[in-house]
């Protein structure tokens, strides 16, 4: 792999785009060349502003055209969730189109683009995309992402057999402020109906990684299944976002569950509280705020990772664990541009080691 630098555009600076920002400015393997950002408000601010950072004469831009003409080797976008599908496929075809490599975080149904619940149109775009800039697309996550796919594949290559393996998020949501009352119900009365409680929408935003763990293993899936459960909240509860008030929901646990010979193989599992105390019969990691993986096989395999701020920030897991998110996309640059144009996911990426994080 070359030493030399690597040209980067960031896209977004929310939660994670402005945490990366801030790695990709003292980074001695990235050179920040552009940022583009959706909101007004940022536009022509100087990238370190947008992170805490000294100046460094790099000004947000909301111009596509302005960032393409950079000619960047990759672009990293840190854009919204697929409920902006429209917007994110306009942005991330117009770079790949230029023939300009993208590695993403936002669709996460783009984990496994060959997956059979994505809608032709959320895959048709980039997949022509792609080929007629030559450029590649690879979307990560952290769940979906490699949490539930890297983790787990890892591990079930030290194994001769494996009957079931289960990838589990673990985490406390009382200080986290990402999206999750209509996506999940939290907040709300049980009878209220949350967005992913429809089993296909499920599938669709979170199961990506169960049709590839099935695809890595050799298998091919009867059907994929899920459940969904909601804790009721004795007492009001507090948050980051509010009050959780008594008799709404305040936890929710859902599987998305690989049925291979009329067993469940491959489950990827939630449980989201607000407190550690909520839902207190469901499971929880040995830790606080962790992701799982458990292996029943030969051998049999546990595994939990733990996301922190050890800086005396005081930022929370969650917002630690965003920012390993992004960083799976950024170093895992060097990587995307030395592979064919196309559709790239963790199947295709060499052993991601982060080069240059030791300084």
């Amino acid at each position: 792999m070359s030493n030399e630098k690597k040209r980067i555009v960031l896209w977004g600076t929310g939660v994670v785009g402005s945490m990366v920002l801030a790695q990709v400015l003292r980074h001695p393997r990235f050179e920040l060349v552009g940022v583009g950002v959706s909101n007004p408000a940022k536009v022509g601010v100087d990238a370190g502003d947008l992170c805490g950072a000294g100046k460094t004469g790099v000004a947000a831009t909301n111009s596509v055209e302005e960032l393409i003409a950079l000619r960047p080797d990759a672009v990293v976008h840190y854009g919204p969730t697929a409920q902006f599908a429209d917007e994110n496929i306009r942005v991330i075809g117009e770079f790949l189109r230029a023939g300009i490599d993208v590695c993403s975080t936002a669709m996460t149904p783009w984990v496994w683009p060959s997956m059979q619940q994505l809608p032709d149109v959320w895959r048709d775009p980039i997949a022509e995309a792609c080929a007629a800039g030559g450029a590649s697309c690879f979307t990560t996550g952290i769940d979906p992402g490699f949490a539930n796919d890297l983790f787990p594949m890892t591990l079930m290559g030290l194994c001769g057999e494996v009957t079931s393996v289960r990838a589990s998020e673990l985490l406390d949501y009382t200080d986290y402020e990402g999206d999750y009352e209509f996506e999940m119900g939290i907040g709300h009365p049980p009878e209220f109906s949350a967005l992913l409680e429809h089993p296909d929408l499920l599938i669709m935003a979170w199961g990506a990684t169960v049709p590839m763990i099935a695809h890595a293993a050799g298998i091919e899936l009867d059907r994929i299944t899920t459940t969904w459960d909601k804790w009721v909240t004795p007492t009001d509860r507090r948050s980051a976002k509010g009050t959780v008030a008594a008799g709404t929901v305040a936890a929710i646990r859902f599987t998305i569950n690989g049925v291979y010979r009329d067993r469940e193989v491959i489950t990827l599992e939630h449980v989201n509280r607000i407190g550690l105390d909520a839902a207190p019969d469901w499971p929880a990691g040995t830790r606080d705020d962790v992701y799982r993986v458990d292996i029943l096989g030969s051998p049999s395999i546990s595994q939990e990772t733990s996301f922190r701020f050890t800086d005396g920030s005081g930022r929370t897991p969650a917002v630690a664990g965003c920012l390993a998110t992004g960083m799976r996309a950024l170093n895992a640059v060097p990587a995307v541009n030395d592979l064919p144009p196309g559709w790239v996911t963790a199947l295709d990426l060499p052993l991601i080691p982060g080069v240059g994080t030791i300084r």
